[in-house]
């Protein structure tokens, strides 16, 4: 897991060079075995994957990856019990040597909603908030996007992406520890900025709306898409307790509440283009995320409900401009 590349071309950037400053740092809290007990095991599952020529990356795939020559039965083994070593596997697919990892998202649906009404990606910034492993982040580059910097504050999904970047190899992509606090002020680096489904964790969500706004540069673009209930423009739902057995879910607004807000924090044209009810099929449990999933958050007789009667996760992407 080797961030100087990335450290000594971000010194070289005028808009960048602040940040790769205390970037070393950061990174180093983000990824500090003391805080988080778990990434000994972690990193000896990624030590564990084996060596293997790749001959094809696989970026505009629905399962992102790489292929190769031929592999022997126990070296694919021995390639599946490293990668399982980092479950649970939320964001995805993917697949690397035909070992298909099936994750608990089939984040590809999401993207394939999200992406026929982007502005193009080639040759842009793109900072990607809340990536987990970097799924989107892989998707971002296989359409051309010059850099895609992803930042999770989980280290496991860190992890995860630096094993999938064991075989990639692809320099223009990395995915940081860090949390949507640790970008400097106004930085007004990126082209584009996606935040998916983080805005409804903010404990305050035009706090998050003018962060996302000051890491773009101006005309830049952002992408946002969260979960929201029908409504009018002055329309949020605020769950008492729990959302879907979330205890962090702290308001659901309308998409004509969603888009005045972001009016109101100095974005420019904002504008809903897509609403989807999320199904177990999207979000589910699988052999390599075998922990509670959609399903087990929904009313069994009634998949249009929550656990506690909420309505069921409906997800709007709503993009803007600065």
């Amino acid at each position: 897991m080797n961030y100087q590349d990335l450290i000594d071309r971000w010194k070289l950037e005028p808009d960048l060079t602040g940040w790769a400053q205390i970037l070393p740092a950061q990174i180093a809290r983000g990824l500090d075995p003391n805080r988080y007990g778990d990434i000994a095991r972690w990193k000896k599952a990624l030590a564990s994957l084996p060596d293997l020529k790749v001959s094809e990356r696989l970026l505009t795939d629905s399962a992102v990856g790489v292929k190769g020559p031929p592999v022997s039965p126990a070296m694919i083994n021995t390639l599946k019990c490293a990668l399982e070593g980092l479950h649970p596997w939320r964001k995805g697919p993917f697949n690397l040597f035909d070992v298909e990892i099936d994750t608990e998202w089939r984040s590809d649906w999401k993207w394939d909603r999200v992406l026929p009404h982007l502005a193009p990606l080639r040759d842009k910034r793109v900072l990607d908030i809340g990536c987990g492993s970097g799924y989107h982040c892989w998707r971002m580059l296989g359409e051309g996007a010059r850099e895609v910097i992803g930042i999770d504050p989980t280290p496991l999904f860190v992890l995860q992406f630096w094993a999938l970047q064991k075989y990639i190899r692809h320099p223009n992509i990395s995915v940081l520890p860090l949390g949507v606090e640790d970008i400097p002020d106004r930085i007004q680096a990126f082209d584009t900025v996606f935040s998916m489904g983080i805005l409804y964790h903010r404990r305050s969500p035009f706090d998050h709306l003018i962060q996302l706004r000051d890491c773009l540069a101006p005309g830049g673009q952002l992408v946002l898409e969260t979960l929201v209930v029908k409504g009018d423009q002055n329309t949020v739902f605020v769950p008492p307790g729990r959302y879907a057995r979330m205890g962090n879910v702290w308001c659901l607004p309308s998409t004509a509440a969603l888009e005045g807000w972001l009016t109101k924090v100095g974005f420019k044209n904002p504008r809903t283009v897509d609403v989807s009810q999320t199904s177990i099929a999207e979000q589910r449990q699988t052999e390599w995320m075998k922990f509670h999933s959609l399903a087990q958050f929904l009313d069994p007789e009634d998949h249009n409900r929550t656990l506690e009667g909420h309505p069921a996760p409906v997800r709007a992407v709503i993009l803007a401009e600065t």
